[in-house]
């Protein structure tokens, strides 16, 4: 090789070392929340948990193959830190706060850009302000030297509930998790419970107790900016419903009506969903949790379509329904006016203070009032909004990192900063008709906000909207195999 062309090779490899290293320096963590905001929820631990304890949180495995990590909502939560086989530990003893991380792999960077490790510290310290950094076979040893395990009873607190990631919901995992049960060839155990097992192994000296519910308590009350991302998420999901609606002509299918809302979520920046898509025309909406989506939508049915992003960890919860041919017929006006109007009753009492109870009880007062006088096509409408009245699920879940997030918002006082759904209901049996529209609610120091106000509800906006051309208009699905 010539003096020249060692030169111009020398320069390449130089040159391609450089890219690598620069690339390697891009890393990413979350800008959504200010580190002081993590501090202040970890500070809220440390008060629970008192000086005798500490707190020990497992973040989620890295993934296999080409999926997508996403981080468990409980370590996003205390630190923003999006890696995996991440630990985080609290110690009360002395207030301090440890990050464990593996070791760099940089095979593995090589592909998929730089990932945080053990061996970037400063940069970790840097970014989320926790005191310490180390590597991730360190943590059996620094359990030990935490100064507590020879003291009197020392308490590890670690999060017992399974943890949620991207479009889980705790009561959902759990159900997931009682089915594989019943299987006596599938049954296994969560990672919490592995993790506790583990734990107790090794370190039987302390008591383990679960840190799950003061997380669920600290969830249950956002702060502002956990709002404002929750009103971004929901602003996401009304303009892919809008979306939907203006895409809606019969002859297409459900899935295709979850494509143009997908098309919505990403366009945003959404990294999914929050749950997939229920998407039901005709009777399949009768199903309250009907994912299927590969039905043909038929003039004179109802469609019902209940979406929301995964947007920067957090998600919203929407619902609208409206008519595959664009006009409500006089059955379907009566019974959809009825909805809409029992979604504005229980809007009414919501402030802080009040509780659930309370609002279903005086919002269906006013519901008593508003039927009278008011026509139903058939008596088994008229009996299906009269029940209507009994209902209890009209006020329904918190809504955040999770669409059935954590925390109780019944039976309790309602406070500043709970996020939860309105969702008035009815069920015709003899129909099998099911309708119902969802608004996400905030409570405010003085009432309350529908972040969701803006998706259309009144039967005018909603027709007008479905005559608007949608993506599905614009760019309607080629029969395959395509023609040569």
């Amino acid at each position: 090789m010539n003096f020249k062309k060692k030169t111009a090779l020398f320069f390449l490899l130089s040159l391609f070392s450089k890219c690598f290293l620069l690339a390697q320096e891009k890393h990413y963590y979350q800008t959504d929340f200010s580190t002081s905001e993590f501090e202040t929820r970890r500070s809220k631990i440390f008060d629970k948990i008192g000086n005798n304890a500490i707190a020990l949180i497992q973040g989620a495995p890295s993934v296999a193959g080409f999926k997508i990590f996403r981080q468990t909502n409980t370590f996003y939560y205390l630190c923003g830190l999006e890696e995996g086989h991440a630990y985080l530990l609290l110690n009360g003893k002395n207030r301090s706060t440890t990050l464990y991380l593996p070791h760099r792999e940089e095979a593995r960077e090589r592909n998929q850009g730089k990932i945080l490790s053990a061996d970037d510290a400063d940069l970790v310290k840097r970014l989320t302000e926790l005191n310490r950094v180390r590597p991730l076979e360190f943590l059996g040893n620094d359990l030990v030297g935490t100064g507590l395990i020879n003291g009197k009873t020392p308490i590890l607190f670690t999060p017992l509930s399974p943890a949620e990631m991207g479009n889980d919901s705790r009561d959902e995992i759990l159900h997931g998790h009682a089915r594989a049960a019943a299987d006596p060839w599938d049954s296994h155990i969560t990672r919490e419970a592995r993790f506790k097992k583990l734990l107790n192994e090794r370190f039987p000296e302390f008591q383990i107790h679960d840190l799950s519910p003061l997380l669920d308590s600290m969830r249950l009350i956002k702060s502002p900016k956990e709002i404002e991302i929750i009103r971004k998420a929901t602003q996401i999901a009304g303009l892919a419903i809008i979306e939907a609606m203006r895409s809606t002509i019969p002859g297409i299918y459900e899935y295709q009506l979850d494509a143009a809302a997908k098309y919505i979520f990403y366009q945003y920046g959404a990294q999914g969903d929050g749950y997939p898509a229920i998407i039901g025309g005709g009777t399949n909406a009768y199903m309250g949790h009907y994912f299927r989506k590969t039905d043909v939508l038929r003039s004179g049915d109802l469609v019902l379509m209940d979406y929301a992003p995964d947007y920067h960890n957090y998600t919203s919860d929407v619902t609208r329904i409206w008519p595959v041919n664009g006009t409500f017929d006089k059955g379907q006006t009566a019974l959809y006016k009825y909805i809409v109007a029992y979604r504005d009753a229980l809007f009414k009492y919501l402030k802080p203070g009040i509780t659930s109870n309370e609002v279903l009880d005086k919002a269906a007062a006013d519901m008593q009032e508003y039927l009278v006088g008011k026509k139903f096509a058939k008596p088994s409408h008229l009996r299906a909004v009269k029940e209507g009245l009994k209902f209890r699920g009209h006020f329904q879940h918190p809504v955040g990192m999770a669409v059935h997030d954590v925390g109780r918002v019944h039976h309790v006082p309602l406070k500043p900063g709970m996020v939860f759904t309105i969702d008035p209901m009815i069920w015709i049996p003899e129909e099998k008709w099911y309708i119902r529209i969802e608004d996400v609610a905030v409570i405010t120091a003085s009432g309350a906000e529908n972040l969701s106000a803006f998706v259309p509800s009144s039967i005018v906006d909603i027709e007008k909207i479905i005559k608007e051309k949608g993506l599905i208009k614009f760019r309607p699905t080629q029969p395959l195999p395509l023609n040569e």
